[in-house]
């Protein structure tokens, strides 16, 4: 019978959805959108707490920003072993930290808007595997739990890879008005 649709047999794996992943990883963009928004915004707004009804969190604002990096960099187990990271942490960034703490709020803020919106995602994730790559480094021999930062850079590291702001996103409605722009960072 030609014409008719092909059946699959019983165990061949089944046909992917392009459209359904391109959604999971608008999803993916999204949440890690947000996450990133919510500390920026805990920092520019100087608030820590989060209260919902029987719900209670934290986001990390700037004075913790500089107490976690002074910890973990220098007093957790006698401080890292990360050639360079000390110097770098202690003569560059904690001295000039009232800079620092305004460019952190920038990128999480800027970087969680993008992703949000679905705008540049590409050059965005970049900038934010940028920052958490870096905090990898601080973590990196700190004793610490051996997923603390791989579940913050990973996803990341995938959208910087992977267009996902062409479905429920900016990206696509300028690409659908500028294709010449189907690169990177879109």
């Amino acid at each position: 019978m030609s014409g008719s649709p092909t059946r699959a047999v019983r165990g061949d794996p089944p046909e992917l959805d392009a459209r359904l992943l391109a959604k999971g990883l608008a999803g993916l963009r999204i949440f890690m959108g947000l996450i990133l928004f919510a500390n920026g915004l805990a920092k520019l707004l100087s608030f820590r707490a989060i209260e919902i009804g029987p719900y209670r969190a934290f986001l990390i604002n700037r004075e913790e920003t500089r107490q976690i990096l002074d910890f973990e960099v220098n007093k957790r187990n006698g401080g890292t072993d990360v050639p360079l990271l000390k110097s770098i942490t202690n003569d560059v960034i904690l001295p000039n930290f009232d800079v620092f703490q305004w460019l952190i709020t920038a990128v999480e803020l800027g970087v969680g808007a993008a992703l949000i919106l679905g705008i540049a995602t590409r050059g965005a994730a970049t900038i934010g595997l940028g920052q958490q790559l870096f905090l990898q480094l601080v973590y990196l021999s700190s004793s610490r739990w051996m997923f603390e930062q791989p579940h913050e850079w990973v996803p990341l590291l995938i959208l910087a890879l992977v267009p996902a702001g062409r479905v429920w996103g900016l990206d696509g409605r300028l690409l659908r008005r500028r294709p010449n722009l189907r690169r990177w960072p879109f």
